[in-house]
C-alpha cells in the first residue's frame, strides 16, 4: 500500500510465494510502499548485502527476478490498456489474475482469499460502490461466490470470468 491523500491505497495484491521490497534493494533507493498482510504469514527477512550476494550466485533467483520484473511491468501495461474499459472488465481481470498467480484448485473451480473490497477497488481502479455491485452480480449469475468463514471466493465459473476479462 501507498499513502495518498492521507489514505493507504493497495497498489498490488500478493499471495503465497510472494516476494517484496526487492526494489529498493536493486536500486538503492527507499521502500516507496508497505505491506499490509490479510491473514497469518510467514516472513523471511534478507538483508540488502546478503540479497545482493545470493542473487549474484544463484543464476535460478537471478532469472526468477527478471520474471518477476517482466510479470510486473506486464501487469502495469494491461492496466494501462484497461484504463478505459468499462469497471466490470477491469475487475474480471483482476480476479483472473489473481487465480492464476495464487489460485487454489478446488472441485467446483478455483478458491483465491476473500480480499476486501477496498483493496480490489484500488488495484482494479474503481470504486468502492462499483466493486461491490460487480460482486454482488457475479454472485447473482452464480460466476463466484464468497465466503466469509473461509475467507475465500469460490470462482465458480472461471470461464465466464475470462471471456468477461478479454472484453
Amino acid at each position: 500500500r501507498r499513502l495518498s491523500n492521507d489514505r493507504a491505497v493497495s497498489m498490488a495484491i500478493l499471495g503465497r510465494g510472494a516476494f517484496f521490497g526487492e526494489m529498493a534493494i536493486l536500486d538503492e533507493s527507499p521502500r516507496s510502499n508497505d505491506v499490509l498482510a490479510l491473514s497469518p504469514v510467514r516472513l523471511i527477512s534478507v538483508t540488502a548485502q546478503r540479497f545482493i550476494q545470493t542473487l549474484f550466485k544463484d543464476p535460478q533467483l537471478h532469472h526468477r527476478m527478471l520474471q518477476l520484473m517482466v510479470r510486473r511491468l506486464r501487469q502495469t501495461n494491461l492496466r494501462s490498456q484497461l484504463r478505459n474499459r468499462q469497471p466490470a472488465v477491469k475487475l474480471a481481470n483482476t480476479i483472473v489474475e489473481l487465480a492464476e498467480n495464487y489460485g487454489q484448485k478446488t472441485a467446483e473451480g478455483k478458491d483465491i482469499f476473500n480480499i476486501p473490497y477496498q483493496d480490489l477497488a484500488d488495484v482494479t481502479d474503481i470504486t468502492l460502490d462499483e466493486t461491490s455491485k460487480i460482486m454482488e452480480k457475479l454472485d447473482s449469475k452464480g460466476w463466484l461466490k464468497v465466503d466469509p468463514e473461509r475467507q475465500t471466493i469460490h470462482l465458480i465459473n472461471l470461464k465466464h470470468l475470462i471471456n468477461l476479462a478479454s472484453q
